[in-house]
């Protein structure tokens, strides 16, 4: 391919495989045959695989970036300044590369869903997201999000296409309870904690005993984490969201701000999927079947019949 993109719209690549695939009258994808029968249980077809990727630079280095910087202030004695921590939810110095890897991930989501909609369908399922090092540059990362294309059988479309990390099984449970899927989202933040006085006390000391200061960091990056999810399931019209995984990476670097002194910094990220509900009657009971394996079979007919003779 030599046509020249913009980065607008579809890539070149991608509008070449939609015309194939349209051309073709056939369609591919990663669903398992039981992911096939359970998405055509409820109605969908599978249309196409699509995906979307992006290779963004991201300086990732603390020291020189300064994405990593503690603001610490107090000195090396007790003198009672607790470290805070500073989280890139409330402005911190993190919030710039949290921003660039969320637009990193928006870019490849945005890309697979402009596929789906070439190809006519209404939303994507098994979407799975990855990040890994661009190979031969260190500061650079390629975000892909790869899954398949369905459409409904039916004449109502969505006003855009749903993206979802629900496999067919899932998808398929989900649409059967009254639920639909609305975007798959990811939420993330990145906390650094210098390790003041009163931490290091904790870290060496010779009893079993909580350090409480990294207890704090953990336990706000996390609840940043999650306040990130559920604003963007709101922002997308979602109800609720249904998790597909969480990491946490803890890791120790030099302090920026003090010499021969150590920081903690800690990144949560959920991903999960925002849902919404499109059905709100109670679901019919299910009618439950008696299998009789000895003689009641017979007493259970005779007591059934006079049942309905009444």
């Amino acid at each position: 391919m030599t046509e020249s993109w913009n980065g607008a719209g579809l890539p070149p690549v991608a509008a070449a495989r939609v015309a194939a695939g349209r051309a073709g009258g056939t369609w591919s994808s990663a669903l398992s045959t039981g992911e096939f029968a359970a998405i055509r249980s409820v109605g969908f077809e599978p249309v196409g695989q699509v995906m979307g990727s992006a290779v963004y630079r991201v300086g990732r280095s603390g020291r020189y970036w300064g994405y990593h910087a503690c603001g610490y202030r107090g000195g090396w004695l007790n003198d009672g300044n607790r470290a805070a921590v500073a989280l890139s939810g409330r402005g911190g110095p993190s919030a710039p590369l949290v921003k660039v890897l969320d637009d990193a991930r928006r870019a490849a989501l945005g890309r697979m869903t402009a596929e789906c909609a070439a190809f006519g369908g209404d939303g994507v399922v098994a979407a799975r997201l990855t990040m890994a090092p661009f190979p031969a540059a260190p500061h650079c990362l390629e975000f892909k999000v790869i899954g398949t294309a369905v459409r409904a059988a039916g004449q109502v479309r969505p006003n855009r296409p749903f993206t979802s990390h629900l496999d067919g099984q899932g998808f398929a449970k989900l649409i059967t309870a009254g639920w639909v899927p609305v975007d798959l989202l990811v939420g993330m933040s990145i906390g650094v904690r210098h390790d003041d006085y009163r931490t290091g006390l904790q870290r060496f000391s010779w009893s079993n005993q909580e350090v409480d200061g990294w207890t704090e960091l953990v336990g706000q990056v996390r609840a940043d984490a999650r306040a990130q999810l559920h604003r963007q399931a709101a922002e997308h019209g979602g109800d609720g969201v249904v998790l597909s995984g969480n990491s946490l990476r803890v890791w120790e670097e030099h302090c920026l701000v003090r010499d021969k002194q150590t920081d903690h910094i800690t990144e949560s990220t959920m991903i999960g999927t925002a849902v919404a509900r499109f059905a709100t009657a109670p679901a019919e009971p299910r009618t439950l079947t008696v299998m009789p394996l000895n003689g009641d079979g017979e007493r259970l007919r005779r007591r059934l019949a006079r049942a309905a003779r009444r």
